[in-house]
């Protein structure tokens, strides 16, 4: 979120307000004429900024009479600003611009937040002199009535909406000369478009636009047109009538031809065709050097459409589109392009497979044994994995992998990782922007196996052959290492990684403002350990450090060799060469490198805490009661600038206390949540270890549990580490935080309800492969639906009559109309296949993920235990089991 400089809170003028004191109306005083400067009033970067417009239109200050240009926010409460725009006709008549923007806010990963302005008062097409309107980054879906009455308006900015359309009384506006409609969702534009004989510039990029109204090549002054990223596919001939157009951008399209009246524009001086279908031009538009026609397929095979007779037809690549109760699919040498439901995108080009061969695919949930993290990476998606493990493709297959962008981005690459016969490594990624929150990894994969997106420090590599090398950092080019001739007798892979620590942090750490540090030189490398020769590595000196000024007593030379986590003080062991802005020595061997400037004396022990708290995220914890089903409780691990969003976006569901303090947790930490007081958790979850519900903490994942509460008996002693985090005996490395949580009200009845005739027969939900459902499953997920059963009842296919009898039978008592309901359904269902799905389905569409989860996670532990079991009567083979099966070794992947 953005900064917000702080100022009083403005008083509204009304019949109930309290007449201000001698000393406020002198402090009112000075305050109007510095909002008021000269004929602008900017109140966009104020709090409360309507209040304060709404307490100067109620004092009737003259110089509003003044005012031709008013800036407000866009994110302000939408009846107050309503309400508060509803006088601005009367109050400034003479007002000539009208911004209302959102976007001045940020979310948790720095995206603009939308402003909530949906609608404007009707009053406002009574400013005859308004000219310019700005509503960018709102919430607009339908242009508002009054602003195809502005007739004087000239420019109107409606980008970063959600506009679906246009009116047809947008060409009412006789003075308008400048649209823009970008990153919308318009899907077609109104014929009366055409009609603004003055629009001068039109800018509807980033749309869905697929075809465009003929009446376009009305637009006579038209001098610059984008319409990239869209969907169009043609473009009508009276385009070639703009004869006054000077700018045409259309890259990003899936254009297949364009009219070759556009090379006869008279003042076209740039035609922007990138990145679309084009497989050929008329020559004149192919030859002009204002023409770009980058990424287009020209000069290659026409498609089947513009084949000449007698060329054999190409079949077109066939596209699936995965649901959510399908994991796996079939692959043919024509080649396919795949979406999985969870998201990922494959493409398998023609010929990539010899024959027919089915895929499948699984996501498993991150855990330390299937997460291969180095001390720096973080990890930005989920494991997936693909069979047939280890198969090589004849020609690569094309992998998307969806990631949650990570918020801090300087000196780090985002790269997917995958196992291979030789351990994990990492590969060749290209990061594709669909949105600012939808970001994609694309890799080229020659055989699957697991894949997860890991954002690591930038790596910089080179293969040092005989005859020496230079490598240096591409994030920091002062740093450098130098082989000379004869270092290595056999060409070997050498690898960079620098990472960087904030001045503030390492002088709170120390108590020394004085105190630097330089980046962190991680290097590694194959083959033998040691050099034939010694290499030089050249750092630069810790920033505000001058060769000329500095204290050598002060600096150290800090030395680690991984896996150990010790530093060691080397300065007395290298020769260091200093020059006025970096230090250089030399090594035989490679390991990770540090430069301290300090006047502290032990700094072994110090550069350890500095490089802990380096890979330490700081975190609260929150535990929030569902407000219609309390005895729902989630429990979620967030980064201390996540908390705020999160919480604004949860307390219209739940409701609890304020979350914990902050405590500090490493990437890949594992952490129990403990319950006192009789609480148990249901031990059928995957996730729980000793009635302890088990998390792995990622700093860009959601890190969210639902855990049902059931009442069990009091135990006789309360678990030692809970005593002493209830009592504060003292420190407790084990506690981090107690939430406290209101217990549910017992139920008045253990029973299924009050139905006589109710049966209980043993449930047959599902099958062997995918798992079952017991009756205790299905008791659990009853006990989760709470009010929510009606829509997961209509959404599982009963009828609206059938739920009105079950309420009328079990009037009174929820749970029987719930526990009705979903065994009545159950039992019409057994021996079926697919039920199960439909019912993860229905819990998905009623908006209960959070039960579609854990039914999920059910299923796959049955799942997991058949096929432990048919493993343990050796039925199948050893390496059918899942990855990460040991927990001291990463999964090894099997062979077809």
């Amino acid at each position: 979120m953005a900064a917000v400089e702080e100022g009083p809170e403005p008083q509204v003028a009304g019949a109930g307000d309290a007449v201000r004191d001698a000393t406020d109306a002198a402090d009112a005083g000075p305050r109007a004429p510095s909002l008021l400067a000269g004929n602008r009033l900017s109140l966009d970067l104020y709090p409360e900024g309507c209040r304060w417009l709404q307490h100067l239109c109620a004092q009737q200050h003259p110089q509003l009479l003044e005012v031709e240009f008013l800036q407000l926010s866009g994110h302000e409460d939408p009846q107050l600003l309503e309400a508060t725009l509803a006088c601005v006709p009367w109050s400034l008549p003479h007002l000539r611009s009208l911004v209302l923007k959102g976007g001045q806010r940020r979310d948790a990963l720095g995206a603009c937040l939308p402003g909530s302005l949906t609608t404007l008062p009707s009053s406002l097409a009574g400013l005859a002199h308004l000219v310019h309107l700005d509503l960018s980054f709102n919430s607009l879906e339908t242009l508002p009535d009054c602003v195809p009455q502005m007739h004087g308006l000239g420019a109107l900015l409606l980008s970063h909406n959600r506009l679906s359309e246009l009116p047809e009384a947008l060409g009412g506006l006789p003075a308008l000369t400048f649209l823009a409609v970008t990153h919308n969702r318009l899907q077609t534009l109104p014929t009366a478009l055409g009609a603004l004989s003055t629009l001068q510039r039109l800018d509807l990029s980033e749309n869905l636009l697929d075809t465009l109204p003929p009446e376009i090549g009305g637009l006579s002054s038209l001098a610059e047109l984008s319409l990239a990223s869209n969907r169009l596919q043609s473009l009508p001939a009276s385009l070639a009538g703009l004869r006054s157009l000077r700018l045409l951008i259309l890259h990003s399209n899936l254009l297949t031809s364009v009219p070759a009246g556009l090379a006869h524009l008279p003042l076209l001086t740039r035609l922007d065709l990138r990145d679309n279908q084009l497989w050929d031009v008329p020559p004149e538009l192919r030859d002009a050097p204002f023409v770009r026609l980058q990424g287009n397929p020209l000069g290659k095979a026409l498609p089947d459409s513009c084949s000449p007779p007698g060329t054999p037809v190409v079949p077109e690549m066939p596209r699936l589109f995965l649901t959510s109760d399908l994991d796996s699919f079939p692959v043919t040498p024509q080649g396919c392009s795949v979406t999985l439901a969870c998201g990922v995108r494959l493409q398998f080009p023609a010929g990539a497979t010899a024959a027919s061969v089915t895929i499948r695919y699984r996501l498993w949930l991150p855990e330390p044994r299937l997460v291969p993290l180095g001390p720096h990476d973080s990890l930005l998606s989920g494991v997936l994995e693909l069979q047939p493990h280890g198969v090589a493709f004849q020609q690569e297959v094309g992998l998307w992998l969806l990631f949650v962008p990570p918020r801090v981005r300087r000196c780090r690459e985002v790269v997917v990782r995958t196992l291979s016969d030789d351990g994990w490594s990492d590969l060749e990624t290209r990061l594709e922007e669909e949105a600012p929150k939808r970001l994609w990894a694309h890799c080229q994969v020659p055989h699957f196996s697991w894949f997860l997106v890991v954002s690591r420090p930038v790596s910089n590599a080179c293969l040092v052959p005989p005859e020496g090398t230079l490598l240096f950092s591409s994030g920091n080019p002062g740093i450098k290492v130098t082989f000379p001739p004869g270092a290595t007798d056999e060409p070997r892979h050498v690898r960079m990684q620098v990472v960087h620590m904030a001045d503030r942090e390492l002088q709170a750490l120390l108590g020394e403002p004085a105190a630097a540090v330089s980046p962190l030189l991680c290097l590694s490398q194959s083959g033998p350990s040691g050099f034939l020769r010694p290499v030089t590595v050249q750092l630069p000196l810790p920033p505000g450090i001058t060769g000329l000024s500095l204290d050598r007593s002060r600096l150290h030379l800090l030395y680690q060799a991984p896996p150990t986590a010790t530093w060691d003080d080397i300065t007395a062991e290298v020769a260091l060469e200093l020059t006025h802005l970096y230090a250089r020595f030399q090594v035989m061997h490679f390991s990770w490198y540090w430069l301290w400037y300090t006047t502290k004396t032990c700094v072994g022990g110090l550069a350890r805490k500095a490089w802990a708290r380096l890979r330490l995220h700081r975190v609260n914890l929150i535990a929030l009661q569902r407000r219609r089903d309390p005895e729902q409780v989630l429990l979620q691990c967030l980064p201390r600038h996540k908390v705020d969003a999160t919480l604004r976006r949860l307390l219209e569901r739940y409701h609890g206390p304020e979350p914990s303090d902050t405590v500090e947790m490493f990437e890949g930490e594992k952490f129990f949540a403990a319950f006192e007081r009789g609480l148990d958790v249901d031990a059928d979850r995957p996730d729980c270890v000793e009635g302890r519900v088990c998390f792995v903490f990622y700093s860009h994942l959601k890190n969210v549990k639902e855990v049902s509460f059931y009442r069990g008996p009091v135990p006789e002693e309360v678990p030692e580490e809970a005593e002493a985090a209830r009592q504060r005996r003292g420190a407790d490395a084990l506690w981090m935080a107690t939430l406290p949580i209101k217990l549910p009200r017992l139920r008045g009845s253990e029973g299924l309800g009050r139905g006589a005739g109710l049966s209980l027969a043993p449930l047959n939900l599902g099958d062997a492969e995918t798992g079952f459902l017991t009756q205790s499953n299905l008791l659990n997920v009853a006990g989760r639906l709470g009010p929510d059963w009606p829509a997961v009842a209509l959404h599982l296919g009963l009828s609206y009559q059938e739920l009105q009898r079950i309420r009328h039978e079990f009037r009174d008592d929820l749970d029987g109309q719930i526990r009705h309901m979903l065994f009545s359904w159950a039992e019409r269902q057994a021996g079926q296949p697919g039920a199960v799905g439909r019912l993860v389905q229905a819990l998905e569409q009623s908006d209960r993920r959070d039960v579609a989860q854990e039914v999920r996670a059910i299923l796959e532990l049955g799942c997991r235990k058949y096929q432990d079991g048919i493993r343990h009567t050796s039925l199948a083979p050893r390496d059918a089991a899942p990855p990460g099966a040991s927990a001291s070794q990463p999964p090894e992947p099997a062979q077809a």
